[in-house]
């Protein structure tokens, strides 16, 4: 019997690269969206997975959505925002929206994927940061602060959890070709290139290809680990 992930923000970037891949490992995979019902569908018709609506930030919502899913076996929290700018100029309702959704988000959706996994003595859960929240960033510091606390939570729930047969781990990425980098000047962008070992981005399949090792049994024995694909942008 097939088994069942749920990847949330799956219908762009990353999260679309990741459902891809679970699906051709054989994972009936739910491709979770917020706005992007299109793409949702699309992605979902792709790879003969089924879209879902839930704004992470809304725990009701959230519930709701686990309730049409049924039990998942694998839960990966991808759905993530972002913000560039001085520290100075942050607001306070922006610092609150990047935690409600990058980090209250994976709080919500954990929250709703363990009584089935602590009943059945098993379970994956991965969480996916930022290398921004290994080492921190200029003029990103609400982001990788975020991102931070999703690696605490990560190495925190891996130590709870594990004695219940349920791995969780988390995937850093470095700079990443997707919206996020296709938004920085071309000058940003070299840039990081130049300070990365291996001369250039990432492509989302590198976070994907990650992903889907630590989801299946060749990874039984790794929990509570950061793993960052960056190129050698960090060491």
């Amino acid at each position: 019997m097939k088994q069942t992930a749920l990847v949330t923000g799956g219908a762009k970037g990353i999260g679309a690269e990741i459902c891809r891949k679970l699906a051709t490992a054989g994972w009936n995979v739910f491709v979770n969206y917020y706005t992007s019902k299109p793409e949702a569908e699309a992605l979902a018709a792709e790879i003969g997975g089924t879209p879902i609506q839930a704004d992470v930030r809304d725990f009701g919502q959230v519930n709701e959505m686990f309730s049409a899913t049924g039990p998942i076996d694998l839960l990966v929290n991808n759905a993530g925002i972002a913000y560039y700018g001085l520290f100075p100029e942050l607001s306070l309702q922006k610092w609150r929206e990047l935690f409600a959704v990058n980090v209250d988000g994976v709080f919500h959706c954990t929250q709703c994927a363990l009584p089935h996994m602590l009943r059945e003595k098993r379970g994956n859960i991965i969480n996916i940061a930022s290398v921004w929240g290994m080492v921190g960033a200029s003029c990103e510091a609400a982001y990788a602060t975020t991102k931070a606390a999703v690696i605490g939570l990560t190495k925190s729930l891996a130590k709870e959890l594990g004695p219940s047969g349920i791995r969780v781990n988390c995937v850093a990425p470095g700079a990443i070709d997707t919206d996020m980098v296709q938004a920085l000047s071309e000058e940003d962008l070299a840039a990081v290139q130049g300070e990365t070992p291996l001369g250039s981005v990432g492509q989302p399949r590198d976070v994907a290809h990650l992903v889907e090792f630590l989801a299946s049994h060749r990874a039984r024995y790794i929990t509570g680990q950061v793993i960052s694909p960056n190129g050698g942008l960090v060491i």
